[in-house]
């Protein structure tokens, strides 16, 4: 069974663009931890105070847990930030697995559908990057004692991972320096172009939709 789903990734790997698919789902499942996690480390309320039942009852006592509220969102962090590196996506994967688990249960068993929709396409994303980089960790599965050659390949050689790698690393600059500047985590309420947050919030959407169109143009060279 094992060395089908090893079979199964490897012909997957072969394809241009599930290595883009994978490096985009990387940064946006990483973008989206980025908020959560920085208003946990500060120690502000992930919900409005006024707000009441058992979804955001749960929040409240959450929140007054102080350090443990901190922890996880330091994780949260950590994990978005290694996801966003690349480099360490596969790291960054695993740390998150056991968070984003315990947030689909919690929300699921509170029925906030919308919320639960989110997070289960998100595990599923977290899920897919994990089976993307099972010859990393697939070593957990073999018996004490056996012996395995074990390779570890590398991204499409037509892809530039740092051009990709610089690109999240400027999202996260970007979101950073604006939460430095103006003193909050901004997580938009709707649409507001006269807030500056709200317009650089745009261009980090951008970002990875123009580092595509670059690196897509030097593939195209290297192709003529």
């Amino acid at each position: 069974m094992l060395s089908r789903l090893e079979t199964s990734i490897a012909r997957a790997r072969e394809k241009r663009w599930l290595h883009i698919f994978t490096i985009v789902l990387r940064i946006l499942i990483g973008f989206a931890f980025i908020p959560a996690g920085l208003k946990k480390v500060l120690g502000q309320a992930f919900t409005d105070p006024e707000n009441t039942g058992l979804f955001h009852d749960f929040l409240h006592v959450f929140h007054d847990t102080g350090p443990f509220y901190r922890f996880v969102g330091a994780m949260q962090l950590l994990a978005a930030i290694l996801l966003m590196t690349q480099r360490f996506a596969t790291v960054g994967a695993v740390i998150l697995t056991p968070i984003l688990t315990t947030i689909l249960i919690f929300c699921w068993s509170t029925m906030v559908v919308p919320t639960a929709t989110v997070v289960s396409l998100m595990s599923l994303g977290v899920l897919f990057l994990l089976l993307w980089d099972f010859h990393k960790w697939k070593t957990l599965f073999l018996k004490d004692g056996q012996q395995v050659e074990l390779h570890i390949p590398g991204p499409h050689p037509t892809i530039d991972m740092k051009l990709w790698t610089r690109c999240g690393w400027l999202i996260l600059l970007l979101y950073f320096g604006n939460a430095a500047v103006t003193g909050e985590v901004y997580r938009p309420q709707g649409a507001d172009w006269s807030n500056p947050s709200f317009i650089l919030l745009q261009v980090i959407t951008f970002l990875p939709l123009i580092t595509f169109v670059v690196d897509y143009r030097r593939y195209r060279r290297t192709k003529t």
